[in-house]
């Protein structure tokens, strides 16, 4: 089985231009692409804040029904002047539940029968209320094992195991996503979870592994990806909604107010930027130290360093939080940037770069696509 491939249903002819969709927990992005010489191309894109739909403000996180989703949805896709209804959406990371876990070196069919019955010590709902998905982590060729001098005998037994990604979603989570598609009339030949698509659209074929820090308003989700493969990932429930509310609380203003604050910190006096830098550090420290126990647990786990941690995500565009990032983690860390892999005009380069800091899950959905019209 291939991962994400939930819920899949094929429609039509194929189109060349195709849509990715990223429903977040405070804003819904889009991202249509095209295919022109062997390079994808960015047609148009857009966000809309989900605040406004639940009687919040922007920037809040909410829980809509699925309704009001394909509400603000078709706002989004109105305003972006978007033309297709070939698309593929994502998954909260939140609604879904990931496990690695080993497994005899079976044949598939004998792993389709054991998995489901595995599953069941990691999934803490009933087995016929999700969906189950798996895939067989490959051994890379040219990786040696963690101690070529081990005896014969541990050869064996490593040889004789394999890593499972198995993934699973509740059903009701696929029905409602379901309903967001038919009312929006799109053709949806996917599902997939985003930490899937983020990783697609940021990290190249590399050999050391990497830690993905994505920051959206109600969490902070992790991922650590070696050789293409997802070995650990953690969701932290503090995001930038939270930094936000640090601001209103140690200020004593409104969210409106903090919200601008936050957003604007360049163009306050110095000792005033020192402040705000202050009062985002309570939340922000926090965070960075949850990631860097993710990181310990995995080094020690797998004996092995994180050459390089991308950072990404909406939150993430915060003043100071690169420098930041460095000092909490002393290794190296840059912004991610999926656009990098879409040809785009010339005069959007350089906002592009911030910009797809909350695009990369859409990007990394639309890069999947297009890979179908091919």
């Amino acid at each position: 089985m291939a991962i994400g491939d939930f819920f899949k249903n094929m429609f039509g002819s194929k189109e060349r231009s195709v849509l990715g969709i990223d429903i977040g927990t405070s804003s819904i992005k889009v991202v249509q692409l095209r295919k022109k010489k062997g390079r994808a191309v960015l047609e148009t894109y857009g966000e809309i804040a989900l605040g406004p739909y639940a009687d919040l403000k922007i920037g809040q996180a909410t829980n809509l029904s699925p309704l009001k989703i394909v509400e603000a949805l078709q706002d989004l896709l109105k305003e972006s002047n978007t033309s297709t209804q070939s698309v593929g959406l994502s998954i909260p990371f939140r609604s879904s539940l990931v496990s690695l876990i080993e497994m005899p070196a079976l044949s598939e069919k004998q792993l389709a029968e054991m998995i489901p019955i595995e599953a069941r010590k990691y999934i803490p709902v009933p087995i016929s209320e999700v969906t189950l998905d798996w895939w067989v982590v490959p051994k890379p060729d040219s990786a040696p094992m963690d101690d070529e001098k081990k005896d014969e005998k541990a050869s064996d037994a490593f040889k004789k195991k394999t890593d499972v990604l198995v993934v699973s979603i509740h059903n009701e989570i696929l029905s409602n996503f379901g309903d967001i598609v038919k009312n929006s009339h799109l053709n949806a030949s996917f599902f997939e979870i985003e930490m899937f698509s983020s990783t697609r659209a940021l990290i190249n074929q590399e050999a050391n592994p990497i830690m993905v820090f994505d920051m959206g308003a109600s969490g902070t989700k992790i991922y650590i990806v070696e050789h293409g493969v997802i070995k650990i990932s953690h969701i932290i429930n503090k995001g930038s909604q939270d930094i936000t509310s640090s601001i209103s609380t140690g200020l004593n203003v409104s969210w409106e107010k903090a919200e601008h604050i936050k957003r604007n910190i360049n163009s306050l006096k110095e000792e005033d930027q020192k402040a705000i830098e202050e009062i985002i550090a309570l939340t922000v420290d926090y965070i960075f130290s949850e990631a860097s126990s993710v990181l310990i647990n995995y080094q020690k786990k797998y004996t092995k360093a994180v050459g390089k941690i991308i950072l990404t995500g909406g939150g993430i565009a915060q003043k100071g939080l690169l420098e930041m990032a460095k000092k909490a983690f002393e290794t190296e860390v840059e912004y991610g940037d999926p656009f990098s892999k879409v040809e785009t005009p010339a005069f959007l380069a350089n906002a592009l770069k911030m910009t797809g800091l909350e695009f990369a899950v859409a990007i990394g959905i639309a890069l999947r696509k297009l890979q179908e019209v091919e």
